[in-house]
């Protein structure tokens, strides 16, 4: 039989366990931002600076994919060439193909980030709609060379490209 020692004990493990649970749910008080704070999230809430440092990230991105995507490429001729000629035809392609790279990541990371920045202000929203309007807007301006045909495939392709991308990231709620 149990004591009513081993109960007690064991009813007061409980409550101290209770009380444990709530202290860890206890709401912490509201820490109003230091002006350090607001003068940093009016910079970032400027479209110039946004769409600056993403292509400026984008630029990078693209910069680092060229040169793996460039060290990839074979020479046409590998069979004649000795090692030192293919190796100086691998850096010349991964220089061309990184710098080819950089620049089209950049100009979509900056086209894309200032069309949803722009879209966003007008709106006063945050939603997947300026999403999808930023992603419409870089692939036509990406593929507008190629014509008008081109330019709608490119703004449908782009456009659900960026959906897809919200959905997994889920971004929104």
């Amino acid at each position: 039989m149990m004591s009513k020692e081993g109960i007690g004990g064991a009813a007061a493990e409980s409550s101290a366990g209770k009380e444990s649970e709530e202290k860890a749910k206890a709401v912490e008080p509201f820490h109003l931002p230091t002006p350090e704070e607001i003068r940093g999230q009016d910079i970032w809430n400027n479209c110039a600076v946004r769409s600056v440092v993403s292509g400026v990230m984008g630029g990078g991105l693209g910069l680092f994919m060229g040169m793996f995507l460039g060290s990839l490429d074979t020479p046409i001729m590998e069979e004649d060439m000795k090692l030192r000629q293919q190796l100086i035809y691998q850096a010349k392609q991964m220089g061309r193909r990184s710098w080819s790279s950089c620049k089209a990541f950049a100009v979509m990371g900056l086209i894309f980030s200032a069309t949803e920045c722009v879209v966003e202000k007008a709106r006063a929203k945050h939603d997947t709609t300026n999403t999808v309007v930023a992603g419409c807007v870089t692939g036509g301006a990406l593929s507008a060379k190629g014509g008008l045909q081109a330019a709608c495939a490119g703004c449908a392709g782009f456009a659900a490209f960026s959906v897809l991308i919200e959905k997994i990231l889920e971004r929104y709620e």
